[in-house]
């Protein structure tokens, strides 16, 4: 259903059961999925390929060119999965030629005045609460969360499982499985409330909680626990998840919590 007082280019191709609030813009080159609802005054631009099922807020911009003097209106997209929803005035920028694109994973929510620049790559199953601000390149796994007014440094990763807390500024990636706060980030244990309500068994969580307690609280540096763990540990997908991600990490990972007192 499409309200009178909005604009669909007749060239979009939108599914017939979707509806289309008063006073959006909906440029030529967009796909939009089964069971979608697009409120009122969002912008949806060039290169948006959008899901079934999603939920696009009002104020929201979808596929704005970046922010990125770089951009030289090469043809890039933004691909948002099925069963998103993306709240009030969140922006959404598209590509630039170093990944072609942004993608936003299914099951995904993305709370009000969350901004997400140009080729980050989010997981599925991911919550960004309000504020929450990536800059480019910025990689997140699945199952991540984000709380409000956390700003991420471009080309930072964030791992599988991660719960980042309010307020928070990520210079250094953040591996998997763990919990991140206070300031500068630092490692505050692994998300074990997170990791029990995805059905993880008590004994892998104590897994996960001896090979952090090896990088972390062990006087190794990263290197030194790496090869400890590899050595040491028997053999598991989570360890070998966790392994790949320090040695993948091209900003370095954030540093264990250090008292000040």
């Amino acid at each position: 259903m499409k309200q009178p007082l909005s604009y669909v280019h007749p060239d979009a191709k939108i599914a017939k059961n979707v509806v289309i609030e008063p006073f959006t813009s909906i440029d030529a080159d967009v796909v939009i999925g089964d069971g979608s609802w697009i409120g009122s005054n969002v912008s949806i631009m060039d290169g948006a390929r959008i899901g079934k099922n999603c939920n696009i807020f009002p104020g929201a911009v979808i596929s704005a060119i970046p922010q990125d003097l770089k951009y030289n209106d090469e043809k890039t997209y933004v691909e948002i999965g099925d069963n998103v929803t993306i709240r009030e005035c969140a922006t959404i920028n598209k590509g630039t030629n170093d990944r072609n694109k942004t993608v936003i994973g299914n099951n995904c929510l993305i709370m009000a005045y969350s901004h997400i620049a140009h080729d980050c790559m989010v997981g599925d199953n991911c919550i960004f609460s309000n504020n929450t601000t990536l800059a480019g390149h910025v990689t997140v796994g699945e199952h991540v969360i984000i709380s409000g007014f956390t700003a991420i440094h471009q080309f930072c990763s964030i791992g599988n499982h991660a719960f980042v807390t309010g307020g928070c500024l990520v210079r250094k990636d953040v591996p998997p499985y763990v919990k991140a706060a206070r300031e500068p980030l630092s490692y505050v244990g692994i998300n074990s409330v997170g990791l029990r309500r995805r059905g993880f068994k008590s004994e892998k969580i104590k897994e996960i909680q001896n090979i952090y307690r090896l990088l972390y609280q062990s006087n190794y540096n990263n290197t030194q626990a790496c090869e400890i763990i590899e050595a040491e540990m028997e053999a598991s997908n989570e360890r070998d998840e966790i392994l790949q991600f320090i040695r993948n990490s091209h900003r370095g990972i954030m540093k264990g919590y250090v008292s000040s007192n």
